[in-house]
């Protein structure tokens, strides 16, 4: 089961998106500068049910246009039941994941996908040197040059 140690409501993770976003707990990459280290530990946090994201949903109803999970891919039968979840609410999602890519089950529920390890000396989707690469996968489209500040 998938922990989380936050949820808000965010409107620059996913370009054009207002999103109910959940940091997942126990991340396994252990990428050097992470500034959610602490995130690492997988016993941390609050269960992250179907039940409690359609309570979630519901409460936000028209509120939001997707659901962001930073991390979880390492728990990917969990993952997709929520993802699916989210997607039968009319939402689009989004997954934040240091790894180059996810399995076609998680990507075929997913609108937007962040892919790249944290690398400081690159920077984030903000830097033009970034390895990381946010794509939306209804059209295949790096989607990068919306974090950068001109």
């Amino acid at each position: 089961m998938l922990r989380f140690t936050a949820e808000q409501i965010v409107f620059q993770e996913v370009p054009g998106e207002v999103s109910l976003a959940f940091t997942i707990a126990g991340c396994p990459l252990g990428c050097k500068g992470c500034h959610s280290s602490y995130t690492w530990r997988a016993d941390i946090g609050c269960l992250l049910t179907p039940e409690y994201l359609s309570h979630r949903l519901q409460s936000y109803q028209g509120l939001i246009s997707c659901v962001l999970f930073l991390g979880g891919e390492w728990q990917p039968q969990h993952l997709l039941v929520l993802l699916t979840l989210a997607r039968a609410a009319g939402l689009h999602t989004c997954l934040y994941t240091g790894l180059d890519d996810v399995s076609p089950d998680l990507k075929q529920q997913l609108t937007y996908l962040k892919t790249g390890r944290w690398l400081q000396e690159l920077g984030g989707l903000n830097s033009p040197t970034t390895n990381q690469i946010f794509t939306d996968l209804r059209t295949g489209q790096c989607l990068n040059h919306l974090f950068i500040q001109k």
